[in-house]
């Protein structure tokens, strides 16, 4: 039988970290600019989770991160039996029983539409970083507070708000998506569209439709998937005096189709898309990030040895990724992606050194998301099948990753 460790809660957190601080409740309540009742009922084990932005002022005046007062449980964890603990809050906080039955009044005031904004940006900067443990216990919290300060205000204040709630269930989409739970991705992009439409941003119907073709993708669905993208950016193809915005929400469409097409072995199609989006990419001069997700040259450079690499041409992959420019200027989780692809295609060409070498440094790059991309699990399997020593540096990985068993 597995002993598993009771993990202490928020509360407890709070009052250790107060505590070797030396503050009392009070102290503590008004260095974060709370009530000290709000302290005092997280400490004793009254209220089991807070808001965001409460977490966030508390982190704050403890001197550490909000990860840190929420802790890490068993998140994510896709090989074993049922649901982990981060999997099952982030579906009930897409799909709340709550609003079946009627929600409870909740003790705090929403949080102000800054702090709101505040927390979907570190939300999506942490989502970008692959620390997906973060991502699991703090994006339940931020859909809950993007729906309060929605419900509790009126007019341009509440449409703001649902624009946060849509990206927020935008970003739980992909994350579902990415660990296979691909219907509650469905759900959660159903409220987004909802949210959408109620927001104050035109932008974020795109990316929704952005996140569907991501999602067909992921299950499969690819002609779809293709369908979808490419629909939507015949009807969203920006113009001569389009916003740079404009022009990256689709370039990532393109780039989402041609994903599609190449898993198809339509390659005449996905290189009519590397020329678009390469075209596009020109036009915009330099990578940008719009809702979370990168477009410019790096990342149609990246996207092109990935196309490369589902087409079997290791050696032209490899030779891609040579003149790949500023790779520095892409997300965490899309460089640890690009150095799969390199060992990849090293692996292709029986380089089993050098596809090492290049899944170190992905993990070096995006650790924690390593540990739950099935691409790179799958990898670091049949590399450590043809290895014929017992210790090694790729040993050692499949250890890290939870596949010397």
């Amino acid at each position: 039988m597995e002993l598993f460790h009771e993990e202490p809660d928020i509360g407890e957190r709070i009052a250790r970290l107060r505590a070797r601080r030396r503050l009392t409740q009070e102290g503590l309540a008004e260095r974060a600019g709370l009530s000290v009742d709000i302290v005092r009922k997280l400490e004793q084990g009254v209220r089991r989770t807070a808001r965001l932005s409460t977490l966030n002022a508390l982190a704050a005046a403890l001197d550490v991160e909000t990860s840190t007062l929420v802790g890490k449980p068993a998140t994510f964890e896709v090989r074993s039996d049922g649901e982990q603990p981060s999997v099952l809050a982030l579906r009930q906080a897409v799909a709340p029983v709550s609003e079946l039955l009627g929600d409870e009044p909740d003790p705090e005031e929403p949080p102000d539409l800054a702090s709101l904004r505040a927390s979907l940006r570190s939300t999506e900067r942490i989502r970008r970083e692959g620390r997906m443990a973060e991502i699991g216990t703090l994006l339940p919290q931020l859909i809950r507070d993007a729906k309060a300060v929605a419900h509790a205000s009126t007019g341009a204040t509440a449409a703001a708000a649902r624009s946060v709630l849509a990206e927020a269930y935008q970003i739980a989409a992909t994350t579902l998506a990415a660990l296979g739970k691909e219907d509650a991705a469905f759900t959660a992009l159903e409220r987004a569209r909802t949210a959408a439409a109620q927001g104050d941003d035109p932008h974020l119907e795109t990316v929704g439709f952005s996140c569907l073709a991501w999602v067909l993708t992921k299950q499969g669905r690819l002609a779809d998937a293709e369908r979808v993208a490419l629909s939507t950016a015949e009807r969203v193809e920006p113009g001569f005096r389009s916003p740079p915005v404009e022009l990256a929400l689709w370039g990532v469409l393109l780039l989402r189709a041609a994903t599609a097409a190449v898993r198809r072995e339509r390659h005449d199609t996905v290189r009519q898309l590397l020329t678009l989006t390469g075209a596009a990419a020109a036009g915009l001069g330099a990578d940008r990030i719009d809702y979370a997700t990168p477009f410019g040259p790096t990342n149609v450079g990246v996207a092109k040895v990935n196309f490369l690499v589902e087409m079997a041409d290791g050696a032209q992959a490899l030779r891609a990724a040579r003149t790949v420019p500023e790779l520095r200027a892409l997300p965490p989780t899309w460089r640890a992606r690009f150095h799969v692809d390199r060992a990849l295609a090293h692996a292709d060409l029986n380089q089993d050194d050098a596809a090492v070498t290049a899944l170190l440094t992905a993990e070096r790059t995006a650790p924690e998301w390593m540990r739950y991309h099935s691409t790179s699990l799958r990898l670091v399997s049949e590399l450590r099948g043809r290895e014929r020593r017992r210790t090694s540096p790729l040993a050692e990985l499949a250890g890290r990753l939870d596949l010397d068993a």
